[in-house]
């Protein structure tokens, strides 16, 4: 399996941002990842993120509204901090069955200038209902989802970053799923700063309160090889004025090893043009594979941007109350194919990640 590499900003996007970019940004004191003590040890690592009170204020002390405001989506990391990371070593390689343009970049294309201009343009409309079918739209419904779904603000190799992240039922109230590029930098190291915010933006920046991590879950092959197959992550978060997120926002089902294919619902916060980052967006229709064969993941029709990494797709979506059932979350797009979102299954590696993060 090839590694993931992350998003390919557009030239002007990059310079326009890099004079705001918090280079430097301080990572917080570094601690050792620990040993899952379960009977799928090997296919867990996990990482203690902020293990004291102090640690967690020291966090949110970080994300001032100002560092919040210039935080940019995690696919800009490589080209951010110049490193030899993920991006680095896999620019302009292609994938087996395409052209040369079709090279595999992760997290969600945010080239939309490269696009014609009605593949670039998203529909924003607020209707009363959800539509069964589109690409892009402004969420304006409510419902559960529009509290459950959230943004996670992250500081990686010294520069702050973006995701998106939902809640999940757990018997500890502090679950989140995310994408394992969110939480863990492939084979590199552990984002620091972690934060998640519920309903962004739907009444303030921070409607519901800021939860900083506690600990970190993703699956051994994501940590050891950046395997796509396995691009998810668990965090077990902080509470916020000592209430746990479950009690504030709710949470969303999880399945694992379900039916492939269906009809899917996707939810995120995109931040790269078209898009800002202020509004929770989503995405719906139905589900097929990976017709390149280089991932068991699905994928579904959509143009949301860099940003929106990490947000939850759900099956068995009610959109009158926001609830369904997460099955998959968003993860990488082809560059030869920037309207197709494409997301792992979640198997048995997932479940032992949930698992193990829902009783930290």
């Amino acid at each position: 399996m090839t590694l993931s590499t992350p998003l390919l900003a557009a030239a002007p996007l990059l310079a326009g941002l890099m004079g705001t970019v918090l280079l430097g940004a301080a990572p917080g004191p570094r601690q050792a990842d620990l040993p899952v003590q379960a009977a799928r040890t090997s296919q867990i690592v996990e990482h203690v993120a902020a293990g004291t009170t102090a640690e967690e204020r020291r966090v949110l002390d970080y994300w001032t509204q100002e560092r919040m405001a210039r935080a940019l989506p995690i696919g800009l990391l490589d080209l951010v901090t110049g490193r030899d990371g993920l991006l680095g070593r896999l620019v302009g390689r292609t994938r087996p069955l395409a052209a040369p343009g079709v090279s595999r970049v992760s997290p969600v294309s945010g080239t939309n200038a490269a696009l014609p201009r009605d593949l670039a343009a998203p529909r924003h409309q607020a209707a009363a209902r959800p539509d069964a079918s589109t690409v892009g739209s402004r969420w304006a419904t409510g419902g559960a989802v529009a509290r459950t779904t959230g943004r996670v603000f992250l500081t990686v190799g010294g520069a702050d970053f973006v995701c998106s992240a939902s809640t999940v039922r757990s018997a500890n109230k502090d679950l989140v799923v995310t994408a394992g590029h969110c939480v863990k930098d492939g084979t590199g190291g552990w984002a620091a700063n972690w934060t998640f915010v519920p309903g962004y933006g739907t009444d303030g920046p921070h409607p519901y309160g800021r939860y900083p991590a506690r600990r970190m879950f993703v699956a051994g092959p994501w940590s050891s090889s950046a395997d796509d197959d396995y691009d998810i992550g668990m965090v077990a978060l902080g509470t916020s004025r000592g209430r746990h997120v479950a009690d504030v926002v709710g949470t969303q089902e999880i399945a694992f090893n379900a039916p492939r294919g269906g009809q899917a619902f996707g939810f995120g916060y995109p931040a790269d043009p078209p898009y800002d980052g202020g509004d929770l967006v989503y995405c719906a229709g139905r589900l097929a594979n990976d017709p390149y064969g280089e991932t068991r993941d699905q994928g579904l029709g959509c143009d949301m941007t860099a940003g929106s990494s990490g947000g939850p797709w759900m099956t068995g979506f009610d959109g009158v109350t926001g609830k369904g059932t997460i099955t998959s979350l968003s993860s990488f797009k082809y560059s030869g194919d920037r309207r197709t979102m494409y997301g792992p299954y979640l198997g048995d590696a997932a479940k032992a990640l949930y698992d193990a993060a829902g009783r930290a």
